[in-house]
């Protein structure tokens, strides 16, 4: 998974600017006009690069990769590329090459000084996407994807081939031109396209080694969203270079089959359908699967995963709901004093991708999670009840058994009716704790922290350990219910989750969720999963986060979910007492004092640590260390959480044993 990639959480400090209004240069203070620093060309990225591409931690550093290769994905989309390959090279770079039209190279108009190419490579919010002719249909609106990258590199080098004609342009530590743009010579075969090869910087980075297959994620589903288009990975790193080529003829229709792949498909075919109206495009394939889940719908704008939705989704969803009933009453599936079918009943077990391309997309914030255009609901509403009406009369066999699904469904929702009150009344209405949360006495969830442990022993000591102004503790007993494949009845009936739900205390998403979750109602900005280091262990936090990821997503999404890290070791410095917190942080002491003779010691299980071992190794703010769970693509989490908590054990095992050497990434 990339961007739900596990990240240390880290504080953040906002930077207030104070000053007074006068009419004259009146210095208050050491506030004057020297005090006022202007950052120009590329030095803002350097100062506050995590305001660019995230962080720059490990998310980050494949963010550089990202936006190289969306440039691309724009040539593509404008129909000037049909091949990409992504390089990893042996020193550490990282090479993207496409075979579009090539980075002009002539002057800059408003820089005559400057070639265009420099500009692109060295100037903020300057790019072919801006109001000009280069681009229609753009994912990187923000236009200062490659610069940025320049700007975090040690050193980038752009080759670019263009009418006949090949030219290079090298910089060196974060933009600094290594002289001009040199022409050097015919191209090879009279191609076209840009190659830019980059090395991340180590003073910016917290480390700078790629993840192979936090890339090859993120370019197998841009090659799913652009049919037709290569996509080359190529490793170079490895003794044996490792080469991953992706091409999907079927496109989106292929994306869907991938994503169920763990799952038992309802029946085989995919259905699609598309539409355009103005210069807006709409692709839809859509597949059940015999599972309960009712978030498979996945939506992405001009190729951008927009994982909140917004209007492309909205149309879709009503679009099938109201198409679906008019099927189900047309052939006398719901009697006349039946309520019609609600969406959650529809959607149990559906797969869908709803891809749409636009000229000027409106992006609701600037992490571009949902969109805003209210058009384009418009155009997926009429297109998809138009396509979803003649799918149905067309695939008799399919409509009969999505539809008996769906009424299925209802008759579930309806049986798990009491159990959903009884939990909706407590979980929404503020009432009702459960028994077994000790809570913290501060009402202010910016400070308040709800540690769900493993066990009542744990439990326990967690108690005795916390600081019970501001830390909550809830244990857990045995591994919860496994929702990735149980129906809602059985969920809202489980007591394990009706008291998370319940302390939490925001409501549900889902087919029993009534109005959903809100996130302005959490208790606690800080859910912390406090789970042994163990197989055991590991099973409960992805029971834990499977429950989270379908039914609280926005408190993934929202950055409010951590997962502690109690330690594997204990030695001894001295008199000073070391923990360690697995056998990588061992190693990493052992290179650090190769001449120490004292024995570590493996720590028991939290159930056996006492109170004063437990705040000090993992409880106690100022020396625990924390993952923070982020959810950048939900795509990837949704498949990653099907194949781990699915029925398909062939592509679990599969999947383990993939991931088991490269745990420092694992995000479960």
């Amino acid at each position: 998974m990339t961007d739900t990639t596990l990240a240390p959480a880290s504080a953040s400090t906002g930077d207030g600017v104070t000053g007074a209004a006068g009419s004259d240069s009146t210095v208050v203070g050491d506030y004057n006009a020297d005090a006022i620093t202007v950052l120009e060309g590329l030095e803002p990225v350097r100062e506050r690069p995590g305001m660019f591409i995230g962080s720059t931690g490990s998310g980050g550093l494949h963010h550089l990769v990202y936006e190289v290769v969306d440039n691309a994905v724009d040539e593509a989309m404008a129909g000037h590329c049909t091949s990409i390959e992504v390089a990893l090279r042996p020193d550490g770079a990282c090479s993207v090459t496409d075979n579009g039209r090539g980075i002009p190279v002539e002057a800059h108009p408003q820089y005559p000084d400057k070639s265009a190419a420099e500009v692109v490579l060295t100037v903020l919010h300057a790019g072919g996407k801006f109001g000009g002719t280069g681009y229609k249909v753009s994912g990187g609106l923000h236009g200062v994807g490659v610069s940025v990258v320049n700007a975090l590199s040690s050193e980038l080098e752009a080759t670019i081939d263009r009418d006949g004609r090949r030219w290079k342009l090298q910089f060196r530590d974060g933009g600094e031109p290594v002289g001009e743009l040199t022409d050097s010579g015919p191209s090879p075969g009279d191609s076209s396209g840009t190659t830019i090869t980059f090395t991340p910087d180590p003073t910016v980075f917290d480390h700078t080694e790629f993840r192979a297959q936090t890339l090859t994620e993120r370019l197998q589903m841009m090659a799913f969203l652009n049919a037709g288009l290569q996509i080359v990975f190529i490793d170079e790193r490895p003794a044996a270079p490792v080469r991953h080529e992706y091409c999907y003829p079927g496109g989106i229709r292929d994306f869907v089959r991938h994503l169920n792949e763990s799952s038992e498909a309802l029946f085989d075919e995919v259905g699609f359908l598309s539409a355009a109206e103005d210069g807006d495009e709409v692709e839809i394939a859509f597949q059940w699967n015999t599972g309960f889940n009712t978030d498979g719908i996945h939506s992405f704008a001009n190729g951008i995963n927009t994982v909140e939705g917004g209007m492309h989704a909205e149309g879709f969803r009503s679009a099938l709901t109201s198409a679906m009933n008019n099927y189900a009453r047309d052939r006398k599936m719901l009697r006349p004093d039946d309520d019609n079918l609600q969406g959650d009943d529809i959607r149990e077990g559906l797969t869908a991708v709803v891809s749409v391309r636009m000229e000027a997309p409106q992006f609701e914030g600037q992490t571009k999670a949902k969109l805003g255009n209210t058009a384009m609901r418009s155009l997926v509403q009429k297109a998809a009840y138009s396509g979803l009406g003649e799918w149905l009369e067309e695939h008799p066999t399919e409509a009969k058994l999505v539809t008996g699904k769906a009424i299925d469904a209802r008759r579930a929702r309806i049986a798990a009716q009491k159990a959903r009150n009884t939990v909706r009344k407590s979980a929404l209405g503020g009432a009702g704790l459960p028994g077994k949360l000790t809570d913290c006495s501060s009402g202010d969830p910016e400070e308040s922290e709800l540690y769900i442990v493993e066990g009542d022993s744990a439990g326990g000591s967690a108690k005795e350990a916390r600081d019970p102004a501001t830390m909550a503790i809830l244990p857990i007993r045995g591994k919860i219910l496994n929702v990735q494949r149980s129906r809602p009845e059985r969920i809202f009936d489980n007591n394990e989750i009706s008291a998370l739900i319940s302390a939490i205390g925001a409501g549900v998403d889902g087919a029993t969720g009534e109005n959903g979750f809100d996130l302005a109602k959490i208790r606690y900005h800080k859910v912390i999963l406090l789970c042994d280091a163990d197989v055991d262990g590991s099973h409960i936090r992805t029971l834990l986060l499977t429950f989270f990821f379908h039914r609280m997503r926005k408190l993934l999404s929202g950055g409010y979910v951590y997962i502690a890290q109690p330690p594997l070791y204990s030695t001894k410095v001295g008199t000073e007492t070391v923990y360690l917190k697995d056998d990588r942080a061992k190693e990493a002491f052992l290179s650090d004092r190769p001449n120490h003779r004292n024995e570590f010691q493996r720590l028991k299980g939290l159930g056996e640590m006492d109170a004063a071992e437990l705040w000090e190794t993992t409880m106690n703010p100022a020396r625990r260390t924390l993952l923070r769970v982020s959810l950048e693509e939900a795509v990837t989490a949704d498949r990653i959480f099907s194949v781990l908590m699915g029925d398909d054990v062939d592509a679990r095992r599969g999947f383990i044993q993939n991931n088991a050497s490269d745990v420092r990434f694992l995000d479960v």
